[in-house]
């Protein structure tokens, strides 16, 4: 073969290649992101590098984040620096639900997301002409599948103004944006009325929050009387020991790449829940057996992994994706060993179920307490 027939061979296998890994592997689950499309939220181009240091700064030790009320009070900016860092990541590789389920056998992680979600539509008894309120809801991939599910309206908040730009976006191309409405703000600090949302759900979210009793305290302020509320969260598990490096390191290694100020147990929920005056109707490992593992989406292969890494890498060094992006990518990759070791040893569970209901009178709530 001539030097020019094989330079011309090996340009088309490279236009190949690079075509099959950034535009087809390159998608994700959920249609809205690409790889070429990787940014870092409202992060200029210039500080992506900047702002994955200072993140990184302040949580390598996730403890102490939360010790002091100055250091807590810095918790909700470097949350929302954390999914600039990591929301077209998430949707890129995961779709536009950023949250686990239990496996469903003969089912693709879609389907399991799905029944998942509908799982708290059923739970709060949400149906058409519902006011609903989904605490943090990043992108909105549940917001738009329990409003379908239940025919129920839902307001969402998230802290960052990307992520409601998104889900905006996801909620207009869905044909819900009359039904699944955004608002940008804290959590801790909610711009509703009082009594004004008739059930209230939050998935995996809450665990963002230096105090648990700071954001189930601003639910059950806009819940009506008798509303319901219901919580996947992230704990630890009785299985936990805090004397056992191994364990210790894991429960780091997923709060400080997940954005948190340190892990409550699960024996707390329920009395920090009635703490604030709710009722606790249920409270449910949904990760215990019968249920399959939720981890198994995360243990990914050794070839999809640097595949991956590669598409990263190459956007970067084209300078179609801003510098830091590969940092990031590595830190979540990371973060997916800890997490997947944490299931497989049942010391950590990302879906700790409480069902809260607000009391209906005063009378109720004091009695709650």
């Amino acid at each position: 073969m001539e030097p020019t027939t094989m330079a011309w061979t090996a340009g088309v296998v490279g236009v190949g290649l690079v075509y099959w890994f950034v535009w087809v592997m390159g998608a994700a689950e959920v249609k809205g992101k690409r790889a070429v499309d990787l940014k870092m939220g409202s992060i200029t181009r210039d500080k992506v590098q900047d702002k994955y240091t200072q993140y990184w700064s302040f949580f390598r030790r996730p403890k102490e984040t939360a010790t002091t009320a100055a250091s807590a009070e810095k918790v909700p900016a470097f949350v929302d620096t954390f999914y600039n860092l990591v929301t077209d990541i998430y949707e890129w590789g995961w779709g536009q639900s950023f949250h686990f389920s239990p496996s469903l056998p003969g089912h693709s992680h879609r389907d399991a997301t799905r029944v998942h979600e509908e799982r708290v539509a059923d739970l709060l008894k949400a149906k058409p002409g519902h006011r609903l309120l989904d605490v943090g809801c990043g992108v909105g991939g549940p917001m738009r599948a329990i409003a379908g599910h239940s025919g129920s309206n839902v307001v969402g908040i998230t802290i960052n103004e990307y992520q409601v730009n998104r889900a905006r976006t996801h909620n207009r191309k869905a044909g819900l944006d009359s039904r699944c409405e955004v608002v940008c703000g804290n959590f801790l600090n909610m711009p509703f009325p009082d009594a004004s949302f008739d059930g209230a759900y939050s998935i995996e979210a809450t665990c963002h929050a230096p105090r648990l009793q700071d954001v189930y305290g601003e639910v059950f302020r806009v819940l009506k009387p008798g509303g319901l509320y219901v919580s996947y969260e992230w704990v630890t598990t009785s299985l936990y020991r805090a004397e056992d490096p191994e364990h210790v390191e894991c429960i780091h290694g997923i709060e400080r790449g997940d954005a948190l100020p340190g892990l409550r147990r699960q024996d707390e929920i329920a009395s920090i829940a009635k703490e604030v005056g709710f009722e606790v109707v249920k409270e449910q490992d949904l990760a215990l057996p019968p249920a399959l593992p939720w981890w198994t989406r995360l243990k990914m292969g050794r070839l999809a992994y640097w595949r991956n890494s590669l598409v990263v890498r190459v956007l970067t060094l084209l300078r179609i994706a801003p510098k830091g992006v590969s940092e990031v990518h590595e830190m979540l990759y990371e973060t997916a060993q800890h997490l997947t070791k944490g299931g497989e040893t049942g010391i950590f569970t990302p879906m700790h179920m409480v069902l809260l209901r607000k009391p209906a009178t005063a009378a109720a709530a004091e009695e709650a307490k």
